[in-house]
């Protein structure tokens, strides 16, 4: 079995983002694995264990990318393909196209996993692009997964304490969120040993692609810091009345 493990290189969520040129960040500050991305990585590995086959981890970056998808083959995966792109935000669309592209030229995978969506763009379109691109079946939030022959059954939450099962026909993607299974921690053996495993560069304009952004980053802010609770006395008639008050004329999030 052939699985494809899409992960992206962002900044640490613990980390202070500094917003630089409007339009860019303080890139100083660590990278790692997409946290979603890891229970993609986690099955994945799990299930070639069982089965058999191989984990092919691909990672569109920038060059110091690199050191992500090291932790990535320290998780399990066996190698990794790495498109070097010159953009931390790099259209979903095209992100998807030079998926295919990638999957397509190495050899068309039985199951592609991945993560909901990154925590730094949050575009959740990367999946659903990359299924159309295929022409293959894909179901979001997974939190339970089963395989069996070339069936794949998953399980998603939907809201309200309701649950869907959704069976598909491999090739399929499956994307990942917590709650799937626990991500294990690198031990040094197997850091050591990511070190040697392959990684294969590609540059973006070596693919011969063509770009067609339809997104356009014009310009980031920081969160603004928040002021302390407000607690809201008198009766329950009289909170609603202040609390509708306070978004409307100090919050501004009424009309």
């Amino acid at each position: 079995m052939k699985i494809f493990v899409c992960v992206k290189s962002v900044p640490d969520t613990a980390a202070t983002i500094t917003v630089v040129r409007n339009t860019g960040f303080d890139e100083s500050v660590k990278f790692l694995v997409n946290p979603y991305d890891e229970y993609a990585i986690e099955e994945a590995v799990s299930l070639c264990e069982k089965v058999g086959g191989e984990v092919v981890v691909v990672t569109l970056g920038k060059p110091d990318a690199m050191a992500t998808v090291r932790s990535a083959l320290a998780l399990g995966a066996h190698r990794a393909i790495l498109v070097t792109i010159d953009q931390q935000f790099f259209d979903s669309g095209d992100t998807a196209n030079v998926l295919r592209k990638i999957m397509e030229d190495d050899g068309k995978g039985d199951l592609i996993f991945m993560g909901k969506q990154a925590v730094d763009s949050e575009a959740m379109q990367t999946g659903y692009r990359l299924a159309v691109g295929l022409g293959i079946p894909i179901a979001s939030e997974i939190k339970e997964f089963s395989i069996d022959g070339d069936k794949v059954c998953v399980e998603r939450e939907i809201g309200g304490g309701e649950k869907e099962v959704i069976e598909m026909t491999q090739p399929c993607i499956v994307a990942t969120t917590k709650g799937l299974n626990e991500p294990r921690y690198p031990k040094l053996p197997a850091i050591l040993k990511a070190k040697k495993k392959e990684v294969k560069q590609i540059a973006l304009a070596d693919l011969g692609l063509s770009q067609v952004a339809a997104m356009e980053l014009l310009s980031m802010e920081p969160v603004p810091e928040r002021s302390g609770a407000k607690i809201l006395g008198g009766s329950t008639s009289e909170a609603v009345t202040e609390l509708v008050r306070v978004l409307r004329k100090e919050e501004k999030v009424l009309v």
